[in-house]
């Protein structure tokens, strides 16, 4: 169950469950009932109080159906209506007949002496931000600081991009049905959904079919299968040999931790390279993890000629400059599968979109005349057979890739699209996108995981992985996965230097009936 629907794709999946036989009033009456036993573990007792907030369209047609199941079950519900209810229309209209009890105007008084509140207001297709009666109940809503049930999305919150419109209602749980949509994982959409149940109404599977969704919630399902684990008889070899590029001799620390990341993900061989400074200071700080002198574009092409060393990530702490980009192009002339991170994409950033915005570092090619620019990346990546993964947090993505339109996951397929590669854009709410649009978005990150070096990790995940001949997108993806997982494993208190040796335990835990 972890395809995601847009709000547009969840009412096609209505549509084709009657078009299967199953009346659209049914999927009601069983919405609104998966609603009220959510409820029931929310608060239990008959003398409890419920105000169940009803809106105009089908939303307020669940709450109607979930006021009717409490009442049964014992409790004290008061139904509220925002609008007149000779407005309600179809489904909707034929639920609120049902309730025989008075049904109330919904103002912020409605709210007084009530242990829960169930916000039937809007459903995860408003098209508009909420304002006057609405925006102002919203607001009473929040401030009353009462347990809130959520009937598909939080009132206020886009269902497909995450994004607040106007207010929006912050629920304690939130249920949704059939399947979740991409709002319920993009943030800030998760923090205000809290808890989400997902209700099986009778939709059949096979609409999924017709559907064929392409974003996932990123988990076990989609990459676990083709997790690469070491065989009887294998070699080292046969798990691939990851280079690592360092930067200058006063920044490894991050390529010593993309390295590491790799080595603990399984890749047969890890090598970090840099100039003869940097190498010096690397082979005083590692043991399992080999070290070569190779500084410039020319070394690195000649040094990749062995095609055993068949996965490179350059970028964390590389600099920023004309040299980062040089040697970003002689590695992607190479046959290997290539991680581009941090400085490895701002060195192909417009002058202007550097951190700094400073002109004078240029990022121009050795002949002075022409500037690297994201084209000549993309060209680059385009001409090239072997995978390559951009892993950019938002500012990096920015600088790289301007300010794309839509959401989250919208700008990370347009990204992926751009440059011919797979994208992870980094963040609580991580997105993984392939050029073909196939995405995922990531939701087990815990909030201790933001700390300097993290991402220079996950990078040498994804190499490590790739090293081992995994599939691009299922390599990122299930590089994101473990890293968040690695972090909820160790808990408060992480540095990045914890993420490589806490994953093995992460890894006996998935693999144990298997090793």
């Amino acid at each position: 169950m972890n395809e995601l629907l847009t709000t547009s794709e969840a009412g096609d999946a209505d549509r084709l469950a009657a078009q299967a036989g199953v009346p659209m009033l049914d999927l009601m009456e069983r919405a609104g009932k998966a609603v009220a036993e959510a409820a029931v573990n929310m608060v239990w007792g008959p003398d409890r109080r419920v105000a169940v907030l009803c809106g105009p369209g089908n939303n307020g047609g669940d709450g109607f159906v979930a006021a009717r199941h409490l009442r049964d079950k014992g409790y004290d519900v008061r139904v509220f209506l925002l609008g007149e209810k000779s407005a309600l229309k179809g489904d909707a209209a034929d639920m609120a007949r049902r309730w025989p009890l008075p049904i109330r105007p919904a103002t912020p008084d409605a709210l007084q002496s009530m242990h829960l509140v169930i916000d039937a207001l809007f459903g995860a297709g408003l098209s508009r931000p909420l304002d006057g009666d609405a925006a102002e109940l919203v607001t009473a809503v929040n401030a009353s600081r009462l347990p809130v049930l959520a009937v598909d999305v939080p009132s206020g919150l886009d269902g497909t991009s995450g994004d607040v419109r106007g207010v929006c209602v912050k629920a304690r749980k939130t249920v949704t049905f059939f399947r979740k949509k991409p709002g319920h994982v993009l943030m800030p959409g998760r923090r205000l959904c809290g808890e989400i149940v997902v209700a099986d109404i009778g939709i059949p599977e096979k609409v999924l079919e017709t559907l064929k969704p392409s974003l996932h919630e990123n988990g076990l399902a989609l990459w676990i299968e083709n997790f690469n684990l070491p065989k009887d008889g294998g070699h080292k070899y046969d798990r691939g040999h990851a280079v690592v590029v360092s930067g200058p001799a006063l920044q490894t620390g991050a390529a010593r931790l993309g390295a590491r990341g790799a080595l603990r993900i399984g890749a047969g061989l890890v090598t970090l390279v840099g100039n003869a400074t940097a190498a010096a200071i690397i082979a005083t700080q590692i043991t399992s993890i080999m070290v070569r002198s190779v500084a410039g574009a020319t070394a690195l092409s000649k040094f990749l000629q062995d095609t055993r060393r068949n996965a490179v990530l350059i970028g964390p702490g590389a600099s920023v400059g004309a040299e980062t980009a040089d040697d970003v192009l002689a590695i992607l002339k190479s046959p290997a599968a290539v991680v581009l991170d941090a400085d490895a994409l701002t060195s192909f950033s417009e002058p202007g979109d550097t951190p700094r915005g400073d002109a004078s570092m240029g990022f121009l090619a050795r002949n002075g005349n022409e500037p690297h620019r994201r084209e000549t990346l993309f060209a680059a990546i385009k001409n090239r057979t072997a995978p390559v993964l951009m892993t950019p947090h938002e500012g990096e993505f920015k600088r790289l890739f301007g300010e794309l339109p839509g959401s989250k996951v919208d700008r990370a397929r347009e990204a992926a699209k751009l440059s011919g590669a797979v994208v992870i854009l980094k963040g609580a709410d991580t997105v993984i996108a392939a050029p073909d649009g196939l995405a995922a978005i990531n939701a087990n990150a815990p909030p201790w995981l933001a700390t300097a070096g993290s991402g220079d990790v996950l990078s040498g995940f994804v190499i490590g992985l790739l090293a081992q001949h995994m599939s691009p997108f299922e390599a990122a993806a299930a590089s994101v996965w473990l890293h968040g997982e690695a972090a909820n494993t160790f808990g408060i208190g992480l540095i990045a230097e914890d993420l490589p040796d806490v994953l093995p335990k992460v890894l006996q835990r998935l693999f144990s009936e298997k090793v």
